[in-house]
């Protein structure tokens, strides 16, 4: 096995883990059993890593916490965390004396012995990636889905077989250091996302390309082609580029304007038979389809696209109480995200919105907030950014929407709940990420959803 000769060619050397998350925190335990000297370097207080860090130190690990974590590395082989600045002048020291940098999915890619797939996109990768999965296993494959949707897949790769298949989404921080690409790439679109991590936009672009850059002549990369671009990285590619499209005729999927899906020439489907709701769905879809075409029968697709109900997070309808119907969308941490959200919506909504700043821009959403939005909840640090995008719009009246300042999320919820009506909606989609109160997403949308089923 390739993971087995990977161990015997650094048997001797000391392995650290730069973050102790959900993809490096496997592995910790997996060196230790097999006998290497580890290190944990985590910038969390032994306080605020709780449990985790008992836990580690009894399995054997050394650790080495707090804001000083990444002074005098001194071990022979880094694993970083996906949202660790790859530059970072430390990492770049390490790299200079002879230290192996990597990553769990950059390993994996390594040393993965099936046919791989794999998704990234400022937006709509994870439902992307999801659906590219649910479809094979329709189709009867064994499927190993992961990276950072969020199971680690390199602890796994031993049970692997060449007759499996993995899907991995992957995010700019993975893809920045990559030096593999997968046999069929699929980039659902690129707009300006992570600029607080990225020195600059071409940086982000720049980590998009890995995914496709370092492919085989054989291999797939679908792109689409209604974003500039996404379209534009066509001519890069060494195998064989396909385009999805909701605006023109491809050589792929694609949408014409009587709202009738397309595979080439054929026939699939009609938009709104895809039983998750929103264009941007429509169009992961469509990359999805471009992905399996000539790999997986058409009619399984169809069936997928009819009756999956999509991803936790993601338009997710929590319940409906009164009337009101409340959705969860909290994984639109970008303007683009929201937009796509509420186009999904079939009227005017009261929307929870702000967060976390990634320093993006906010033009953008304040026109679709007019139109589409009749309460404005606003929290966290983008407030002030997306209040003046609103209130620059075209349309903009102070009643359209209204606009209202909260301190938190419970303080939401409740805003929300007591102004919403019978036949409203409520939607949390806050076009910024979540780590100026939570960890990620998910303890965002959760938090939410429990505060929406408590009402």
């Amino acid at each position: 096995m390739q993971y087995q000769r990977w161990f015997e060619q650094i048997r001797g050397k000391r392995i650290s883990f730069l973050g102790a998350g959900v993809s490096n925190t496997p592995l910790v335990y997996q060196y230790l059993e097999r006998g290497f000297s580890v290190t944990v370097r985590d910038k969390r207080s032994r306080e605020q890593m709780g449990e985790l860090a008992v836990q580690l130190e009894t399995a054997g690990a050394v650790l080495i916490l707090g804001e000083t974590y990444l002074q005098d590395i001194t071990e022979d082989v880094l694993f970083r965390s996906p949202g660790m600045q790859y530059f970072l002048p430390e990492l770049t020291a390490a790299r200079k004396r002879g230290a192996v940098v990597t990553s769990e999915i950059e390993l994996f890619f390594e040393l993965c012995p099936c046919k791989l797939y794999a998704v990234t996109g400022s937006d709509g990768k994870t439902t992307t990636t999801t659906v590219i999965s649910e479809i094979l296993r329709a189709a009867g494959h064994k499927v190993w889905l992961g990276g950072n949707i969020g199971t680690p897949l390199l602890p796994l790769v031993e049970q692997m077989t060449p007759d499996d298949v993995a899907v991995v989404e992957l995010s700019s921080f993975q893809l920045i250091s990559m030096t593999r690409s997968p046999d069929v790439a699929v980039v659902t679109n690129v707009a300006p996302n992570h600029l607080d991590i990225h020195k600059d936009m071409q940086e982000y672009i720049d980590a998009k390309r890995n995914i496709y850059l370092h492919q085989s002549v054989l291999s797939r990369t679908v792109l689409n082609a209604d974003n500039e671009i996404t379209r534009d990285f066509a001519p890069e590619v060494r195998g064989h580029a396909v385009f999805f499209s909701r605006r023109q005729k491809t050589d792929a999927a694609w949408c014409d304007e009587q709202g009738r899906i397309f595979l080439r020439d054929t026939f699939l489907m009609n938009a709104d038979e895809i039983r998750i709701p929103g264009w941007h769905n429509v169009e992961n879809y469509l990359a999805a389809f471009s992905a399996l075409m000539d790999a997986v029968p058409t009619q399984i697709m169809i069936e997928v696209a009819k009756t999956f109900g999509g991803v936790e997070h993601r338009c997710e309808l929590v319940r409906e109480r009164g009337g009101v119907k409340w959705y969860n969308d909290s994984i639109a941490s970008s303007p683009t995200r929201t937009i796509a959200g509420l186009n999904a919506m079939t009227q005017k909504v009261i929307l929870i919105a702000g967060g976390y700043d990634k320093h993006i821009p906010y033009a953008p959403l304040g026109p679709k907030v007019v139109e589409k939005v009749k309460i404005l909840i606003l929290t966290g640090a983008t407030a002030d950014a997306i209040e003046q995008s609103v209130r620059a719009a075209e349309g903009f009246t102070p009643d359209t929407p209204r606009i209202i300042r909260v301190d938190s999320m419970q303080q939401a919820v409740q805003t929300a709940a007591e102004l919403a009506q019978a036949g409203d909606i409520v939607t949390l989609s806050p076009a910024s990420a979540s780590f100026d109160s939570y960890r990620n997403f998910e303890e965002r949308g959760n938090h939410y959803k429990q505060l929406v089923l408590e009402l």
